[in-house]
């Protein structure tokens, strides 16, 4: 047997009113006969899941594409954090064209009907997203420390110049390599996996990302502990450090400013809220993502899953795969309430 023996589907999981025993065979889940299978029609989630992503859908097509078309418009958004923004935005544009109107129907039809190819897409571009997401966050975060620890290097203006540009695409675009490069075992792995239940005689198949035949069987969890050490705990970490230096180095510096020194003193104002806006798209990640890091780590590690599934956990998960896809809308409405300049092009 297996040590991947009980196996989350992020994408469908059987909806019941009572806790559901898994099979311990990694080519059979069941619903066994104490459990009854509650139909289609019978389930919130099969009506408020697709509408919640159509909000998504359009929300974040509509906030993150003006995002971008402010950008490539005006000259005097294109600084050393608005980059980084920027690629933000093409991330989440990445995951809300490629992944949310195709995860959105498997709560309709109950199955994945787009066949194995848009199924490997749709896991790496989560994947991709994922990782341009924190990473860029993370960078961010640096930026926003050294603009504020040491503001006289030019390299951290917040016009940047010619260096500034360079150095800023460069980071850019290692962090989509480095991305692209988490994403390479979706890519590899993902693939239609069949379920069935002899109970109900029902036929179900799901787009599965972990091959149950890798690591001899331990792929699934290896795999789960590492995205949540890189992609999540450790960059936030990272971001944490920064952050409570800077912190630091703010309560010190504004101290210690003269009173008549109003352009440093504005000059200091001006980067506090870039770095409040940083912090709130850190903490949007961070609470969009820890309860999908939390239901993945319990289902897999911990020893007794089978037996404390209910519908408390069904639900826990439903939230947290909608937290997850909902966070790619996040930070264009949250830059909207902080920004005055990307709120004043937006409104025009």
């Amino acid at each position: 047997m297996n040590s991947s023996e009980n196996e989350p589907l992020p994408q469908l999981m059987l909806s019941t009113t009572s806790p559901t025993n898994i099979s311990n065979n990694l080519s059979d889940i069941v619903v066994t006969n104490n459990t009854d299978f509650i139909p289609l029609s019978e389930r919130p989630e099969t009506y408020f899941v697709p509408i919640l992503f159509f909000v998504i859908f359009v929300v974040g097509t509509l906030g993150n594409g003006t995002l971008v078309w402010i950008f490539m418009k005006h000259r005097t958004m294109r600084n050393v954090p608005n980059t980084y923004i920027l690629s933000l935005a093409i991330a989440d544009l990445l995951v809300i064209v490629s992944s949310v109107p195709f995860t959105a129907v498997i709560y309709i039809v109950d199955h994945w009907p787009w066949g194995e190819m848009m199924c490997r897409i749709s896991e790496t571009a989560k994947d991709i997203s994922v990782g341009v997401s924190i990473f860029t966050l993370t960078a961010l975060s640096g930026d926003r420390f050294f603009a504020i620890v040491d503001p006289l290097k030019k390299f951290h203006t917040s016009g940047g110049g010619r260096k500034a540009t360079r150095i800023t695409l460069c980071i850019a675009l290692s962090i989509w390599a480095l991305a692209i490069l988490c994403a390479t075992p979706a890519a590899m792995g993902s693939h239609i996996k069949d379920i069935f239940d002899p109970d109900t005689n029902i036929n179900f198949s799901v787009c599965y990302p972990f091959p149950e035949d890798w690591l001899d069987g331990d792929y699934a969890k290896t795999m789960v502990m590492a995205k949540f050490l890189v992609l999540y705990v450790i960059p936030l970490t990272i971001i944490a450090i920064f952050y409570m230096n800077m912190a630091n180095h703010l309560i010190i510096s504004t101290r210690n400013v003269p009173g008549e020194a109003q352009g440093t003193q504005r000059q200091i104002k001006a980067r506090k809220k870039v770095a409040i806006t940083v912090l709130i798209f850190v903490l949007a990640f961070a609470i969009c993502f820890l309860p999908f890091h939390m239901y993945l780590l319990f289902f897999y590690f911990y020893p007794n899953f089978n037996e404390v599934y209910n519908a408390f956990w069904n639900y826990f998960r439903i939230v947290s795969f909608c937290l997850f896809y909902l966070h790619s809308c996040s930070n264009p409405v949250a830059l909207y309430w902080v920004s005055g300049a990307f709120r004043k092009h937006f409104n025009r």
